[in-house]
C-alpha cells in the first residue's frame, strides 16, 4: 500500500525538473555500495533522459513526497518466447535512503506490475544482488521469486560480458 503522502506517476523526461530529479535518484542509487559505489559517470548523466527517451520500451516512474521526488523504477519491455508475449524487466529501484522502510519501493513495484498488466505482459522480471538482503525481502514481499523451470536443473543465474 503506498504512503499517503506518496504518489507514484510516470517520469516525463521531457519535463527539466523531472529530469534533474531523475538522475539525482539513480546517481544516489549508483554511489551506494549496492549500486557499485561510483555514481554516474558526468558523461552519462548529460547522455541518459535523452538516450531513454529514444527507447520505445522504456516506462519509468518517480515517487514524489510532495515536491520531493524519493524514489524511482526503471523497466524496459522484453519478450518471453515460451510464453509469446512481452515480458516487463526492472532494471533499477531506487529509494532515497532517508526514506527507506515505509513502503514506497512496494509502491514502485506495484506501479510496475500495474504497468506490465496494461502492456499485456506474461511476468515481470528483475535481478538482484545476492547479498542484498533488504532488496531480496522486498520483492518476496512483493510476490517475486526466483526463476527456477526444474529444481533439478537450479535456478536461473544473470551473467554479462562487457564490451
Amino acid at each position: 500500500m503506498t504512503p499517503p503522502d506518496v504518489r507514484v506517476a510516470a517520469v516525463d523526461l521531457d519535463d527539466p525538473a523531472q529530469a534533474a530529479s531523475f538522475l539525482a535518484l539513480l546517481d544516489h542509487y549508483a554511489r551506494d555500495p549496492m549500486g557499485g559505489g561510483d555514481g554516474l559517470h558526468p558523461g552519462v548523466r548529460a547522455r541518459l533522459p535523452a538516450a531513454l527517451r529514444m527507447q520505445p520500451g522504456f516506462h519509468g516512474a518517480l515517487a514524489w513526497q510532495g515536491a520531493d521526488a524519493v524514489g524511482l523504477i526503471n523497466c524496459f519491455t522484453g519478450f518471453s518466447t515460451f510464453a509469446a508475449q512481452a515480458l516487463l524487466n526492472v532494471h533499477d529501484i531506487v529509494v532515497h535512503q532517508d526514506e527507506r522502510g515505509r513502503g514506497i519501493g512496494q509502491s514502485l513495484l506495484a506501479w510496475a506490475e500495474t504497468r506490465a498488466r496494461e502492456l499485456g505482459c506474461c511476468k515481470l522480471t528483475l535481478e538482484v544482488l545476492s547479498r542484498n538482503e533488504r532488496a531480496m525481502a522486498s520483492y518476496r514481499r512483493a510476490g517475486f521469486v526466483p526463476y527456477e523451470l526444474d529444481p533439478v536443473a537450479g535456478q536461473a543465474m544473470l551473467l554479462q560480458k562487457k564490451l
